[in-house]
């Protein structure tokens, strides 16, 4: 990584960015300027994941659609479906599926999801 020399007022922009949560951050470090970074809107851990996700039958769940949308997620024999309903407001759930950790990922902003198992 080449790292890009400070501009002026990048003092001013790392400020901002350790009032918004991201203390430990190295901005020495980077390959873009920093004032190309715009804000997504919400702030560093303002997305709640989900730490011990409930599931049920499909047969037991009433207000489900007919083709409703998942994230779905198959290890050995046990299978998950997580509701883009329910991923778009929390991002990503942490699980153990087919006895692996995994963190389940999803972006709303490119509609894309990644499983990741977890140590």
């Amino acid at each position: 990584m080449t790292a890009l020399p400070a501009s002026a007022g990048e003092d001013d922009i790392v400020r901002r960015f350790r009032a918004m949560g991201w203390t430990s951050t190295d901005f020495s470090r980077k390959t873009i300027a920093l004032d190309e970074i715009i804000s997504g809107g919400v702030s560093k851990d303002q997305i709640p994941a989900i730490d011990r996700p409930v599931f049920a039958r499909l047969s037991k769940v009433k207000d489900i659609a007919g083709r409703e949308p998942v994230v779905s997620l198959k290890i050995a024999n046990d299978a998950r479906a997580y509701p883009l309903r329910v991923m778009i407001w929390h991002e990503i759930v942490n699980d153990t599926v087919g006895g692996v950790p995994v963190a389940v990922t999803y972006c709303p902003l490119c509609n894309s999801a990644i499983a990741f198992r977890r140590t």
